[in-house]
């Protein structure tokens, strides 16, 4: 969805160009697509969980019904952080747990760099970073895919061999 810093009413969704196609291809590939997001908005009190619940249930309605397996979130301060807030593993952890996949298989899509670290973190397959700027890199690492849309992301993991 549109990055617009805290977003706390459902109004406020808007999807990016691509996400929506891009995800069904992914599921229709037989894909569990989860969300892993960090919800400081919720430990800076700026909103309410219950907030948080009606903006993820407005994007899941946007997206499609059942096109999200499941949803983890972490509402931690980044300066009371655990493990589980990105670029932390806990939240990929769990969900590998929860939904029984392994994460050697799994990819990670992200547009921020903590995303893509919790990936590698986490010990994922492949990392893909959705930035329009191709040349972009992330500090000790020259093994992310940089995309500049989440359509090519998704373009990216479907044209993977097997064992990649």
């Amino acid at each position: 969805m549109v990055d617009l810093g805290y977003p706390s009413k459902p109004e406020q969704v808007q999807l990016l160009a691509g996400v929506r196609e891009g995800l069904t291809s992914l599921r229709l590939a037989g894909f569990a697509l989860v969300i892993v997001t960090n919800q400081s908005g919720i430990g800076r009190c700026l909103f309410s969980e219950a907030d948080f619940w009606a903006v993820q249930a407005r994007l899941e309605t946007l997206l499609g019904e059942d096109l999200i397996s499941t949803t983890y979130f972490c509402p931690e301060h980044p300066e009371k952080a655990s493990d589980r807030r990105k670029p932390g593993p806990g939240m990929l952890f769990e969900a590998a747990r929860d939904l029984d996949v392994s994460l050697a298989e799994s990819f990670m899509i992200g547009d921020k760099e903590s995303d893509i670290e919790a990936g590698f973190n986490a010990g994922v397959k492949a990392c893909v970073w959705i930035n329009e700027a191709a040349n972009m890199t992330i500090t000790d690492r020259d093994d992310v895919i940089v995309v500049p849309d989440f359509k090519s992301a998704a373009a990216w993991i479907l044209s993977c061999p097997e064992g990649t």
